[in-house]
C-alpha cells in the first residue's frame, strides 16, 4: 500500500528520484516496470506496469465507439511512456509531460494506494487552497463508512 506524502528531487536530465520508501514497496509488490503519464498534465502519475495493465484490461471491455474512452486513452497516451526504475532508484519523465505539469526541482510524491501522483510543490499547495474539504465532500464520503 502506497501511502503519505515525501518530497523528492527532478533533477536536470527530467529524472525523478523516487523515494526509497515508496521505491521498494513497488518493487516488492509489483517489480520495476512502470506507465508514467497523466490525464490532465497537471500532475504526474506513476503506475507500477501490472496495475496499469489491469486499467487496460477494464478500458477493453469499454466500446471503442465511446468517446470517453478515446478521450482518455488519447490523454494517457499523450502524456504517457513505458519506464522504469534505474539503479538509483530513478524514473524519467516525458519532457512533454515535465513541462506541462511543472516538474522542476523539488516536488510532491503522494501515495495513493496503488500508484503514485507527483505535484509540483506550489500548485499542489494552490490547488488545497482552491478547492477545500468541505461538509459536502464528508457527507459523500460518510455514504462509504468513512
Amino acid at each position: 500500500m502506497l501511502r503519505g506524502n515525501l518530497s523528492a528531487k527532478i533533477d536536470d536530465k527530467g529524472r525523478l528520484k523516487i523515494p526509497t520508501l515508496f521505491r521498494t514497496t513497488i518493487e516488492d509488490r509489483f517489480g520495476t516496470q512502470l506507465f508514467v503519464t497523466s490525464l490532465t498534465g497537471d500532475l504526474v502519475r506513476i503506475y507500477p506496469m501490472p496495475v496499469w495493465v489491469e486499467i487496460e484490461r477494464k478500458l477493453a471491455q469499454v466500446p471503442s465507439t465511446l468517446p470517453a474512452r478515446s478521450k482518455f486513452f488519447d490523454r494517457v497516451n499523450y502524456f504517457g511512456q513505458p519506464s522504469e526504475f534505474d539503479k538509483q532508484g530513478r524514473v524519467s519523465i516525458h519532457l512533454r509531460l515535465r513541462e506541462a505539469a511543472a516538474m522542476v526541482g523539488e516536488v510532491d510524491v503522494f501515495g495513493q494506494y496503488d500508484h503514485l501522483d507527483v505535484w509540483n510543490h506550489e500548485r499542489f499547495a494552490k490547488r488545497l487552497e482552491n478547492d477545500p474539504f468541505t461538509d459536502d465532500d464528508s457527507q459523500a464520503l460518510s455514504n462509504f463508512g468513512i
